[in-house]
């Protein structure tokens, strides 16, 4: 058909033209890739693999954000209480505390209850015999309601701390912010990772493409002799990055479910130190799918960047 009669022809039959083109691309590409499974495994296996890292990191950074979730609840104050507070001033206190809203739990720990439980866990009960008076301060400890951020939490525990009947006190949370603090630089160093690692999948399906490219050297000016349009021409090549880019991607996503299996015991075991139940969870559907999906991007941007660079290059002489 002529480009004058391509023109005048219905929508939906040039829509459905258009559609064969791509199909006959994509299962052209398909096939090639299949009839090289050498060359086609090496290249996904360097994108898989350069994929599998930051996607394993921000993984298991989730899984730590989750854990952090999971200890924030735990997060508590201790009130230390005055010496002249009595042991039923003391349990009445830590009755009013636990009625309030923000308050999830709170228990009044007498000194003799706090000797008691200091000699059970520090093994010093022969050193404890000589003491004369018992040292230990009546406590109050107060659990915080989980729904709390740590911004309400220490608020509350700055009221707690003024109340009268309170020597001194200590919110056991520093080491949650430091965590926090930890998530954010894992964070930011995932994002940069990711960028690196994303341009070195582009430059990869790049070179492949242009080996491809000059090894077809003298096919492409004859089809471009013949009438080949410089769409025509691309349409394989980008394809063909498409592929690479879906194997990689598949292979990334299977590489870090095996990385996170492997690590899946010895965390357990390490959380099971700290009475936990935490187990590393792995990557999503929603998850593999976006790496996927951002693998072919990859692909297809690299082959998209090697075709407009070279093809143009090549014209018949």
């Amino acid at each position: 058909m002529s480009r004058r009669g391509q023109q005048n022809a219905p929508r939906p039959f040039i829509l459905r033209r258009l559609f064969q083109a791509h199909a006959r691309a994509l299962v052209f590409t398909a096939g090639k890739l299949y009839r090289t499974p050498g060359a086609t495994l090496l290249t996904a296996a360097v994108i898989g693999i350069t994929l599998a890292l930051p996607a394993g990191l921000h993984v298991l950074v989730n899984n730590l954000d989750e854990l952090r979730y999971g200890w924030e609840s735990s997060v508590q104050a201790s009130l230390f209480l005055k010496q002249d507070v009595s042991e039923t001033a003391g349990r009445k206190l830590a009755k009013t505390l636990a009625k309030r809203p923000e308050v999830a739990r709170s228990l009044y720990i007498s000194p003799k209850e706090g000797m008691a439980e200091f000699r059970q866990l520090s093994g010093f009960g022969g050193a404890l015999d000589l003491l004369e008076n018992n040292p230990l301060p009546a406590v109050i400890t107060v659990q915080p309601d989980g729904k709390l951020d740590s911004l309400q939490a220490q608020k509350l525990f700055n009221e707690l701390a003024t109340l009268k009947e309170v020597d001194s006190a200590r919110l056991d949370q520093d080491w949650l912010e430091r965590l926090q603090a930890f998530l954010q630089i894992a964070r930011r160093l995932n994002q940069t990772l990711a960028l690196l690692f994303g341009l070195a999948v582009v430059i990869a399906v790049g070179n492949t493409i242009r080996l491809e490219i000059h090894s077809r050297r003298e096919e492409i000016e004859v089809m471009k002799l013949l009438g080949a349009t410089n769409a025509f021409v691309h349409r394989p090549y980008l394809y063909l990055g498409l592929w690479y880019g879906f194997a990689g991607g598949v292979l990334a996503w299977l590489l870090t479910q095996i990385m996170l299996w492997l690590l899946a015991g010895p965390v357990k075991r390490l959380t099971g130190l700290y009475d936990s139940a935490f187990a590393l969870a792995g990557m999503d559907l929603s998850t593999g799918l976006l790496l996927v999906a951002a693998a072919i991007g990859l692909g297809v941007l690299g082959s998209a960047w090697t075709v407009t660079r070279h093809l143009h290059a090549i014209e018949p002489s």
